[in-house]
């Protein structure tokens, strides 16, 4: 960190010297590489800038050289807290375009993988902000759940952090016995886990002082802002694009939308906690509804898109059709219908939005990300402006900011 000193005038012509402190890009507190030039009265903030483009990898535009199944790759990078959403909000935003609708169980997997991914991006921001205040035991006791989450996903699909998961039209390959043992344990085990882990904060008085009262901002300027996701419901609204735009039969299930009103530290906190709950909830509702496909359809694990979908390398082998159109995607020769369509997620973060603008050749013609930690971000400065220094910190945490999606 690099420092020096400012002579600034107040009124009554008071001479009082600042400090502006260089926090990142750099710096373990800001859990990402972005950086925050902070002017300081003391220990309170009077004044600060952020810096974002440190990992800036142009990722819109790599996305317009490619074919739509190629690009699922490139969303991993958002987000990589919680990758499947972003996969899957890619493939859903495909589908759109191309008009393709896919069967029950497909919508029923996705919606288990998506929030589990969800449970996985609450349980790292909430344990982080413990370890920000001081806790860390909480970070290490929940961190093994991480671990099994990421099980499964190496069960489905063969990776763990940045994920790939899925495909156009549905998965890959369907779930093995293993993949639902593994869902199943942790849907014993987690709801044990998270109910220590809140007895650790939810009343800890230590935790609250530091959380109560810091990194607020108001529902009006949360929403002149365009907040989504756990930061805006936290400030009192309940708007969830699962309940208001639903997507993947989000309408088949029952489910809350936890909701605080102060918009603090303290009550994003709570929101995450109570978010991980209704997760669990709506988890065990989609294996209890893959129940009722056992039978002709208990192998359906994506849509007839002949198009978009690899065929199995048997058929490649053995049939001139799967041939035929193994090559073709293979090689990015199937032009896709023009069109101009958005579609979004509720992502771990918030709206997690694609604009894709097609000219009816094999890669997009203009490709937007909508990323949630990028417009949180431009509230900062309003949020920690005359709170301590060490509150800053806290608030990055809370806010939940991913470097990796702010630079997209």
């Amino acid at each position: 960190m690099n420092d020096h000193k400012h002579i600034i005038l107040e009124e009554g012509n008071i001479q009082k010297q600042t400090t502006t402190l260089n926090l990142g890009p750099t710096h373990p507190a800001t859990h990402g590489v972005f950086q925050n030039i902070v002017e300081l009265d003391g220990e309170r903030v009077v004044k600060a800038e952020q810096t974002v483009g440190y990992i800036h990898r142009a990722f819109e535009k790599l996305a317009e050289r490619r074919p739509l199944y190629q690009v699922t790759p490139i969303t991993d990078r958002l987000n990589y807290c919680s990758s499947p959403i972003n996969n899957i909000g890619w493939h859903l935003t495909c589908e759109k375009l191309l008009g393709v609708k896919t069967p029950k169980r497909v919508d029923y997997l996705r919606v288990i993988v998506m929030e589990l991914a969800r449970i996985a991006d609450h349980l790292i921001c909430n344990s982080i902000v413990g370890v920000d205040t001081g806790a860390f035991t909480g970070f290490l006791y929940v961190f093994q759940y991480r671990e099994l989450i990421y099980e499964i996903y190496e069960e489905i699909c063969g990776s763990r952090l940045t994920t790939n998961i899925g495909r156009i039209g549905g998965f890959e390959r369907d779930f093995t016995p293993a993949a639902f043992e593994k869902i199943e344990k942790f849907l014993k085990e987690y709801p044990a886990v998270l109910k220590e882990f809140e007895d650790l904060f939810n009343r800890n008085r230590i935790f609250m002082e530091r959380t109560q009262g810091t990194g607020g901002i108001s529902a009006e300027r949360a929403l002149n802002y365009g907040f989504t996701g756990p930061n805006l419901r936290a400030a009192g609204v309940d708007y969830d694009v699962r309940v208001h735009n639903p997507y993947c039969s989000y309408e088949d299930f029952d489910f809350e939308v936890p909701v605080g009103s102060t918009g603090d530290n303290y009550d994003r906190f709570l929101v995450r906690n109570g978010e991980m709950w209704q997760s669990l909830s709506i988890i065990k509702q989609a294996m209890q509804k893959l129940e009722q496909f056992k039978g002709t359809d208990a192998d359906v694990y994506h849509a007839d898109v002949p198009e978009y979908y690899l065929p199995e390398k048997k058929d490649v082998y053995t049939k001139m059709e799967a041939l035929i159109w193994h090559f073709k995607i293979i090689m990015g020769e199937i032009d896709m219908p023009k069109g101009e369509v958005y579609f979004s997620v509720e992502g771990g973060n918030g709206e997690l939005g694609y604009y894709l603008i097609s000219d009816g050749g094999r890669t997009p013609y203009r490709l937007h990300f909508r990323r949630p930690c990028f417009i949180y971000y431009q509230a900062f400065e309003e949020i920690v402006k005359g709170s301590m220094l060490s509150d800053t910190i806290v608030t990055l945490s809370s806010l939940n900011l991913i470097a990796g999606e702010m630079d997209a």
